[in-house]
């Protein structure tokens, strides 16, 4: 792979070196890197006449979103691509507000967290920081030129806006679709590829194949490089469905975060499928684990700051010994093949009766249930015996699932401290726009 600063600059590249190559597919349309790098030099020209330092914008599942974020970048601007539905009144207001903003040299975009664990924040991103990201992308999943990644997530997020980057880094081709909203669109998209395919699903979208949609996919199982899924935790039962359907495939899980760029990742269909391993960190990043058990990041794919929040910024982006580093929440630990393996959140961990159970465990251990379509243990208050776990939970197949069957079925297979004591069927399961539970509207 060569070497160049900045995502634009690649794009530039093979625009010269293999003009006619497809760059971007679209419902409604197609562009070569030669037809990409024309409309977005055209476009960075207008936007260097306009005056601003921050372009907001919505990141449409289009064309038009791919050549505005690379346009922005090679005119110098910073970049910040908002959900596609993003209210008009919060638009204008973030747009204001950026606009007040003192922005570091260097930034490249300003992308907004999901806010599951507080109110969103602006994560400064530098050129060289895309470009770290994209690299580990391209050596740890084995991106090359005749690769085709589909794209069904929104565009203004880590997860899937990260996969532009290696894409467009080894001359390859983004295929974009509006979500998974009808699936048959997501299957005829990789069906009718003559080239091997790849695409990134949140936990969440995995399940939804594999519950609707499973022989289709087991069909199409001969196109498909490989699949990477992050952002949430994925169930065990899920990763083993999907190894049994997809045999061939790459199949890996990735530990990133917009704070912490792409930091580990492995691929659990090789005979070693475990639930919340997250393999090695990959060539741009180091992991070491704190004596309370907390994930430090350091390396080449870490963000700058929140923008205009430099207290929020101070408190996990610190010295760690000589170099700059990231203190996360998450919890975790490294076993003897050196792989990282996560534990939870620390603010999502319960304390029951002097035991701490981390939620993701009871979750994961509930879906394994057939019966269970979603699920999310919360704490729960309790006249005698205090703060308890109480599980919520979607049935599968029929509209009333006896919670004692739930019970029993999580009492065979947990220590007793981890069984909820409260149980109640629901309807949906709160989860972000990626797919992460949405633990704080579960405390409110």
């Amino acid at each position: 792979m060569i070497s160049l600063p900045t995502l634009e600059a690649y794009v530039e590249h093979f625009a010269s070196t293999s003009p006619d190559t497809t760059a971007v597919i679209t419902p409604s349309r197609s562009l070569s890197y030669a037809e990409l790098w024309q409309a977005v030099s055209s476009r960075a020209e207008a936007l260097r006449a306009s005056g601003k330092r921050v372009v907001t914008f919505r990141a449409t599942p289009d064309a038009d979103s791919v050549i505005e974020y690379l346009a922005v970048h090679y005119a110098g601007l910073v970049a910040a691509p908002l959900e596609k539905d993003f209210p008009e009144p919060l638009f204008a207001q973030v747009s204001e507000s950026l606009s007040n903003v003192d922005i570091p040299d260097g930034t490249a975009d300003i992308l907004y967290t999901t806010g599951t664990t507080g109110r969103p924040k602006g994560v400064m991103i530098s050129a060289s920081t895309i470009v770290a990201n994209g690299e580990n992308l391209v050596l740890a999943h084995g991106f090359h030129p005749e690769l085709t990644f589909l794209i069904c997530g929104p565009l203004n997020h880590i997860g899937s806006l990260s996969k532009m980057y290696p894409t467009f880094m080894v001359g390859a081709t983004v295929k974009i679709i509006d979500g998974l909203k009808d699936m048959n669109v997501f299957f005829d998209a990789i069906a009718e590829e003559s080239r091997p395919v790849a695409t990134f699903l949140v936990p969440t979208s995995i399940r939804m194949i594999l519950q609707l949609g499973s022989r289709r996919f087991a069909s199409l199982s001969s196109k498909i490089e490989f699949i990477e899924t992050g952002a949430a935790a994925i169930a065990q039962s899920d990763m083993e469905s999907l190894c049994n359907i997809l045999p061939n495939a790459r199949l890996f899980n990735t530990y990133a975060s917009t704070e912490t760029g792409i930091i580990a990742t492995y691929n659990f269909n090789e005979g070693n499928c475990v639930a919340g391993c997250l393999g090695k960190p990959m060539k741009n990043a180091e992991i070491r684990i704190t004596a309370e058990g907390k994930i430090v990041c350091s390396g080449k794919t870490l963000m700058l700051g929140y923008a205009g929040d430099p207290e929020s910024t101070a408190a996990i982006l610190r010295d760690d010994n000589g170099k700059t580093s990231i203190f996360t929440n998450d919890l975790g630990i490294f076993d003897v093949n050196g792989c990282l393996h996560l534990r939870g959140r620390e603010g999502d961990v319960i304390n029951v009766g002097g035991y701490k159970v981390s939620p993701t465990e009871v979750e994961n251990v509930a879906l394994q249930m057939e019966e269970i379509a979603d699920c999310v243990c919360i704490p729960a208050p309790h006249p005698l015996a205090g703060t308890v776990l109480k599980l919520l939970y979607v049935s599968q197949f029929s509209d009333y699932l006896d919670r004692r069957r739930v019970a029993m079925f999580l009492k065979e297979r947990l220590e007793s401290f981890k069984v909820p004591l409260l149980y109640e069927q629901v309807n949906a399961i709160k989860r972000t726009f990626n797919g992460k539970i949405d633990r704080k509207a579960y405390l409110n």
